[in-house]
C-alpha cells in the first residue's frame, strides 16, 4: 500500500518514512502542504496519508477539507499528525474530515496501530465498492416487463408482438430472470385425483353389472 507523508519538518519526515518503509509500505514524502494535496489529487494517489496539522503554504486541516470535497469511490484514509493534544484540536481535526490522528513525539507502536486499522477500513471500503458495481451489474441485466399484457380467458396464454400466443412460462421466462419449477396445488390434485377415479368407477360398475347378467 502506498502512504503519503505531509511533514515540514526533516526530521519527523524522516523518521517516519524509515520506520512505514520498514514495514513493507510504499511511502511519498512531501515538504508542505501544498504538494500533499497535490499528491493526493494524482491518477495514482495514495490511499493513506499522514499530515502533519502545521505546516506553511497549507495546514493539514484545510488539507482534509479540500480531499474530502474531491469526488473518489475509496476516499483516501487521513491520519492527522499533531504536537497539540487538546480535545478541541482533535474534534477540529475530525470535522475537518480527518479519520484519526497521532501526537508528537509519536510512538511507533501506536503508529503501526492506527496505520493498520486505516489499511483494515480502506480493504472493507474496497471489497464494499467491488460488491456495489456486482450488485449494479445484476441489476442492469434484470429485464423489466410493464404495459399491458393481452392473456387469453381460457388457456392463460399471452400474445406477443408478433401476434403469437405462448405460454405464460415461456413468455416471462425469456424477459425476466425468473425461472419455474412446475408443481401442482391442492385444488388442482384434488381434480386430477376425482377425475382418474372416475374411469375406474365406471369399470367397477360395468363389472358389477355383467356379474348380475351371468
Amino acid at each position: 500500500m502506498k502512504i503519503l507523508i505531509a511533514e515540514d519538518d526533516a526530521v519527523s519526515r524522516r523518521i517516519l518514512e524509515r520506520t512505514l518503509l520498514k514495514w513493507g509500505y510504499e511511502v511519498t514524502v512531501t515538504p508542505d502542504g501544498i504538494a500533499a494535496l497535490a499528491g493526493l489529487q494524482s491518477a495514482d494517489a495514495p490511499t493513506l496519508a499522514i499530515l502533519d496539522i502545521m505546516m506553511p503554504e497549507m495546514d493539514g486541516l484545510e488539507i482534509c477539507r479540500q480531499v474530502r470535497q474531491l469526488s473518489a469511490t475509496i476516499p483516501p484514509y487521513l491520519i492527522l499528525l499533531t504536537a497539540m493534544s487538546s480535545k478541541e484540536d482533535v474534534v477540529n481535526g475530525i470535522r475537518a474530515g480527518a479519520n484519526d490522528y497521532l501526537t508528537k513525539p509519536f510512538d511507533r507502536d501506536e503508529l503501526r496501530v492506527r496505520v493498520g486499522v486505516g489499511v483494515q477500513m480502506l480493504k472493507l471500503q474496497r471489497s464494499l465498492s467491488e460488491r456495489v458495481r456486482e450488485l449494479e451489474a445484476a441489476l442492469s441485466q434484470v429485464k423489466q416487463l410493464q404495459g399491458l399484457l393481452p392473456i387469453c380467458s381460457y388457456c392463460k396464454k399471452i400474445r406477443e408482438d408478433q401476434n403469437y400466443w405462448q405460454k405464460v412460462e415461456n413468455y416471462l421466462c425469456e424477459r425476466t430472470a425468473v425461472q419455474f419449477s412446475h408443481s401442482i396445488c391442492p385444488a388442482c390434485y384434488e381434480d386430477v385425483a376425482h377425475e382418474r377415479a372416475e374411469p375406474r368407477g365406471r369399470d367397477s360398475a360395468r363389472q358389477i353389472a355383467g356379474t348380475r347378467e351371468l
